[in-house]
């Protein structure tokens, strides 16, 4: 059958170089199905509602600050190591349109865990309504897209290996959700650490959560206690914020400053 041949275009290429770079993970799922009624009753009490995105975000950033090993990596430079880093870099997947098709592209946030969460999803509008070329990472990411294969191979190479470069340039982990469009993905692809996805979020609060990691870096037991915990911080900590918002906003309109609430 003659069809078309159609040329890789600068975002089709990023995605098959993060595959390339993605498929020599030795990667794992872990589940939990989580009860969020705390988190979906603080959420709907709430005039203006905070993202599910803005909102697991915060919270995997503080489990992360528990759990060293959500913010170690496996590098290969100078001889195969783990590397700890003292902070999470979020590396956050956004659909955008370029040049007439879609496109994913990543955006990074370092030390979510300092942000509020109206301040995390205020960075994520951000990249998700801006003209792409002012975001800097998709300018950088699409740049590299134009050189030649060896070229971005190498230096993506590089990238990942080089230890302190690393968390720069791709993050201590991904968060990539489709749970907004009715859907969840089973087996993600990343070459970091871990990954964060979860499903519909059912009205009492039911909820898929699943972290897939890198088992060089940890083992499952670790990942199933981290996200038992992660369920608590959701309920406990992060509940607690969106329900805050609720007596921050009216005063900060009322002319009041975020150092009115500050502990």
């Amino acid at each position: 059958m003659r069809g078309r041949a159609l040329k890789l275009s600068a975002p089709r290429r990023l995605v098959g170089d993060l595959m390339r770079f993605s498929l020599g993970v030795p990667r794992v799922a872990v589940q939990r199905q989580m009860n969020l009624g705390p988190l979906v009753r603080a959420r709907m009490a709430q005039q203006t509602r905070p993202s599910w995105t803005a909102i697991f975000l915060k919270g995997y950033a503080l489990l992360a600050l528990e759990m060293p090993e959500l913010r170690r990596a496996y590098v290969k430079l100078p001889w195969p190591q783990l590397y700890e880093y003292p902070a999470s870099v979020a590396s956050i997947a956004h659909e955008r349109e370029y040049d007439g098709e879609p496109a994913v592209l990543l955006s990074c946030i370092k030390c979510p865990e300092r942000y509020s969460i109206t301040q995390l999803e205020e960075s994520i509008h951000a990249a998700r309504s801006r003209p792409i070329l002012e975001v800097p990472e998709f300018r950088r990411a699409l740049r590299m897209a134009g050189a030649p294969a060896p070229v971005r191979w190498l230096l993506m190479w590089l990238g990942l290996n080089i230890a302190r470069q690393r968390a720069n340039y791709f993050g201590t982990f991904q968060l990539s959700v489709y749970s907004g469009l009715g859907a969840e993905s089973l087996n993600p692809l990343t070459p970091l650490t871990t990954l964060l996805n979860y499903g519909p979020i059912g009205n009492d609060g039911s909820v898929n959560v699943r972290i897939h990691y890198d088992h060089r870096v940890m083992d499952g037991a670790n990942v199933a206690r981290a996200l038992e915990r992660f369920e608590k911080i959701l309920n406990g900590t992060v509940a607690n914020e969106v329900m805050l918002l609720g007596q921050v906003l009216p005063l900060l309109q009322d002319g009041g400053t975020r150092r009115d609430f500050a502990p």
